[in-house]
């Protein structure tokens, strides 16, 4: 696939993921009321099924989740995260020999899952519930940190910015920061600028098009715009008619170096990516 601006390999667990080109990591939300595909995969062996046809499509990673973040979505305890998600966890991994990365800000959730076989934490609270930032530097995995502004119940009704980017980046930093002083380490770390989430289309589209300047920290980024708002927002388009958008930024992503993306549609993304490697390895 396309070479990225910096070769790496992230240790997951007992895998490796190579980070020298970019990486499709395939959606399983395991929910009742994910925004895109709510209910369709939250009984464990239709979410195996999918998983398995994403994996055939050419996924690199799958990531699972049983905690809705939509605009609006409702809290779960602990408990019913973890009753959604250890069950498709150990299935995926002994079944289907995945590598598995979790969605989840719940401690609990994370170290069952890494005791599981998860090879990745994707966290959109970046690590702030309490009992997080320890449970990631006890297990070892390597963890997703992504900006949100507000939490999902409100992060949509208002948010503002003096500078969009630049109170990303310090955001980040500061996630980046915190992690150290729990002894995790940077090769561990990867970013996320959390398009969506608190922020408006304007927003979107300033971090989007700074992508390039993010690469300056050095670690890997993830871009997860899968079927979301702001496709729909800039094209007028419902969620089941954003593949083209969906596309096209993940193109665009791939050019600025991204390693990671998150997506809903693997198989469509996976020819994107190849595309573009069969043309940056031509003569």
């Amino acid at each position: 696939m396309t070479a990225s601006n910096k070769s790496s390999r992230l240790l997951c667990g007992s895998r490796e993921l190579d980070l020298s080109c970019t990486r499709v990591m395939g959606i399983l939300n395991v929910t009742p009321d994910s925004f895109s595909d709510g209910g369709r995969f939250a009984a464990r062996d239709a979410a195996l099924r999918h998983a398995e046809g994403m994996l055939q499509a050419g996924a690199d990673i799958i990531d699972v989740g049983g905690e809705s973040t939509r605009p609006g979505a409702r809290a779960i305890s602990p408990v019913e995260e973890l009753e959604r998600v250890a069950p498709v966890v150990e299935a995926l991994v002994r079944e289907l020999g995945a590598l598995v990365s979790v969605d989840t800000s719940t401690p609990g959730v994370m170290r069952e899952a890494a005791r599981l076989g998860a090879g990745m934490i994707n966290d959109v609270r970046a690590l702030q519930r309490e009992g997080a930032l320890d449970a990631v530097a006890d297990i070892g995995l390597p963890v997703c940190l992504m900006h949100m502004q507000g939490d999902p119940d409100t992060m949509q009704q208002a948010p503002t910015y003096g500078n969009v980017v630049q109170e990303v980046q310090g955001f980040l930093q500061a996630r980046i920061d915190a992690c150290a002083a729990v002894g995790i380490d940077r090769a561990r770390i990867v970013l996320d600028p959390g398009f969506g989430f608190g922020k408006t289309l304007a927003h979107n589209l300033s971090l989007f098009k700074a992508l390039p300047e993010m690469k300056s920290w050095g670690l890997p980024l993830l871009v997860g715009v899968s079927r979301k708002s702001m496709i729909g927002q800039a094209l007028n388009r419902p969620v089941e008619q954003r593949l083209a958008g969906g596309l096209a930024l993940a193109a665009q992503a791939v050019l600025a170096g991204v390693q990671l993306l998150r997506v809903h549609d693997v198989a469509e993304t996976v020819d994107v990516v190849r595309m573009l490697s069969a043309v940056a390895g031509a003569e």
